[in-house]
């Protein structure tokens, strides 16, 4: 991985038989253990989202060029990445049909119809579905035509609790990230350049991978009235006036599998936090051929699947190919049970990430299963922490920016006058981007690192997926 990180990369993804490339351009085969993460990252944020209140909806995929005209900016934002479906059967449509590259006008047609009175609001609805962007250069997961995601959608009373809602948005995929995906994120806004097209702020976590680049892991977006006026969506509040909701969005899609692998994986392939894997804890019987062996590891796998996600895998394959490919998969334990260790009441528990064996009782095999597993996530996040934290410099001068970007990758923190020339100066020079205006500001200088004059923000820039 430290010699071709790319080609590292799309083996995994392939070996491990997460996706493979289909006969349509820039489009993937989720394949079942690629759908399983995926599930389960999906039910998680599911949950989360519920215990906030959220709805689950379904919009249609196509999209009338009229409705996606009606907001200038957010049109103009998407206009390169759209795809059209110009006739229907051997009928050319009288207008132009847009494949949703994301569903903020659908909604807010939907909602100019529901929503009369400040009693019917919030609306807090999401939606799980795929979208299509049409992408020039393509890679599984990280940037694919077709993509698979959820979309929030949601309309306030005030201005305030759109903001609030954005915020608080943007904190459920930080802590998603930490707490289930194990990956540490830093949590801010986008410069207005970055933002969302038609948005009047962005939101972002940012995670860095294991070569440097930084992977943009969720977004949150605060819209104000701007779309709701645009297409007319009013309420009487509370006063008996006609007023505009606020509006939000926020998203995480399938490129959180690419940030898994490329945060976590090794040269073995995978390596997945537990809260996520599809195959918590997989079962490889040793000396199947002995009395007893088969039918201890049978029931073993019975009991643990009544508290994690387990496999047993009694083929023929040898006890070092299935740990090879199981290895691959990233699954986090492995139970290795043989005709000692039955005699010995015992088993053996295998940490994907370190490798570190342990005997554990079959008495009390659940707890310490649970324990292996919560220890396993913490060392993945340290362990991404201080990858992180060793690949993070803070630089004073545009020679520094240029010498950081050029020789050492990860991210680099500057100060900045908040002017758009600069910005763009920085990318053409040094050839990084903004990542986002940190919520935890540091005072590194009192200049901007390129012009010179006086600093409004300390950033976070880098190269990225």
């Amino acid at each position: 991985m430290d010699e071709d990180f790319a080609k590292w990369y799309t083996d995994v993804v392939r070996k491990a038989e997460l996706a493979s490339y289909s006969g349509v351009r820039g489009c993937m085969v989720v394949r079942p253990y690629g759908t399983a993460l995926w599930e389960n990252i999906r039910n998680d944020l599911d949950a989360r989202f519920k215990a906030l209140g959220h709805e689950n909806v379904m919009m249609p995929m196509f999209i009338p060029e009229g409705l996606l005209q009606k907001e200038k900016d957010h049109v103009e934002g998407f206009a390169p990445e759209v795809a059209w479906v110009t006739h229907g059967g051997e009928e050319k449509l009288q207008e132009r049909l847009c494949v949703r590259p994301t569903s903020e006008t659908l909604f807010c047609d939907h909602y100019k119809d529901i929503i009369q009175s400040y009693k019917d609001l919030p609306k807090l609805y999401n939606q799980w579905c795929s979208v299509v962007r049409w992408e020039k250069t393509t890679r599984p997961f990280l940037r694919t035509m077709e993509f698979f995601w959820q979309e929030g959608h949601t309309m306030h009373e005030t201005a305030q609790q759109a903001i609030d809602e954005t915020e608080q948005m943007l904190n459920v995929y930080a802590d998603f990230c930490v707490e289930s995906l194990a990956i540490p994120v830093v949590k801010g806004k986008k410069t207005d350049k970055e933002k969302f097209a038609g948005a009047e702020s962005t939101y972002t976590i940012e995670a860095l991978m294991h070569d440097g680049k930084a992977l943009q892991s969720g977004t949150s977006h605060y819209f104000g009235d701007g779309f709701a006026r645009a297409f007319d969506i009013t309420f009487t509040d509370r006063n008996n006036t006609l007023q505009y909701p606020h509006q939000t969005s926020w998203g995480m899609s399938s490129r959180v599998i690419g940030a898994i692998i490329m945060t976590h994986g090794d040269n073995s392939g995978l390596v997945l936090p537990p809260a996520v894997a599809p195959v918590q804890v997989v079962i490889v019987p040793i000396a199947t051929h002995k009395p007893g062996v088969t039918e201890k590891a049978t029931e073993l796998c019975e009991r643990l699947a009544k508290s994690f996600r387990v496999k047993i895998d009694l083929t023929d394959n040898s006890a070092g190919w299935k740990f090879a490919e199981y290895e691959m998969k990233g699954v986090p334990l492995r139970l290795e049970i043989g005709p000692k260790d039955i005699e010995n009441n015992q088993c053996v528990l295998v940490r994907r990430d370190n490798r570190e064996k342990t005997f554990a009782s079959l008495d009390n095999l659940e707890e310490s299963i649970a324990a292996l597993l919560r220890h396993l996530h913490d060392a993945l996040y340290e362990k991404a922490l201080a990858r992180r934290e060793e690949m993070t410099y803070s630089v004073g001068s545009l020679d520094e920016m240029i010498e950081n970007a050029a020789n050492r990758p990860g991210f680099i923190k500057a100060m900045w006058c908040g002017e758009l020339a600069c910005e763009e100066k920085l990318k053409e020079v040094a050839g990084v981007t903004s990542r986002c205006i940190p919520f935890e500001q540091e005072k590194i200088s009192d200049v901007c690192v390129c012009c010179g004059k006086p600093a409004k923000n300390m950033l976070y820039w880098g190269k990225a997926y």
